[in-house]
């Protein structure tokens, strides 16, 4: 059996201009010490600084895991519900998106299944049939990977909120439904590093 382990990371907290903070610096390196028991093969990120950033300060715990850039992964919103499909709270959110901008975002998005929404070919008969991959990425992004693997509606992403380098594992394996192993968890964080980039209307 095939079987492609997916840890999924929101970068750690940056500042107004996307530049890590102090406490995004250690929220990442607190991550890479959690993800240093397992047997990461590579590290794929957002283009974006803060992204490319964490998952630099990730890998300083992960030893000769690659990182390597993955444009699928920038910050987007992967889907603009129809009026009809947005909770009345979310309604102001997408004021301003237009066809033009939903189209990007959705062929943004389709990219991202192509790439990390299920097993990858495999490259020959002997290659490796487990892998182990991290993704430092943004809230959205990893919101519409876990709608795709429960399959659901395209607009259920809307709420699926990550923070800052919370962790998230998806498995998928051959032939059977992909699991969810754990959201947003939050356990590697001391208290007071915890829940940043959530908003603070739903915070617990």
């Amino acid at each position: 059996m095939t079987v492609r382990h997916l840890y999924l990371a929101r970068h750690g907290d940056a500042d107004a201009f996307g530049e890590l903070t102090g406490t995004g610096r250690e929220q990442s390196r607190l991550l890479g010490e959690r993800l240093s028991a397992a047997p990461i093969d590579v590290i794929w990120h957002s283009p974006l600084p803060r992204a490319e950033a964490s998952a630099g300060r990730i890998a300083q715990q992960l030893g000769s895991a690659p990182l390597i850039e993955a444009p699928e992964l920038i910050d987007h919103v992967p889907y603009v519900p129809a009026s009809s499909e947005t909770p009345q709270s979310w309604t102001g959110f997408f004021d301003g998106y237009d066809r033009a901008d939903a189209e990007q975002g959705q062929r943004i998005a389709e990219s991202l299944t192509r790439r990390f929404g299920g097993i990858p070919p495999s490259p020959g008969r002997n290659a490796r049939r487990t892998t182990h991959e991290v993704l430092v990425t943004h809230s959205y992004p990893i919101a519409w990977l876990l709608r795709h693997a429960l399959d659901s509606p395209p607009g259920r992403w809307l709420g699926l909120n990550s923070a800052n380098a919370a962790l998230t594992l998806i498995e998928h394996r051959s032939h059977t439904p992909a699991t969810i192993v754990m959201f947003n968890d939050m356990s590697h964080l001391p208290p007071e590093l915890r829940w940043t980039g959530f908003p603070e209307a739903i915070r617990p």
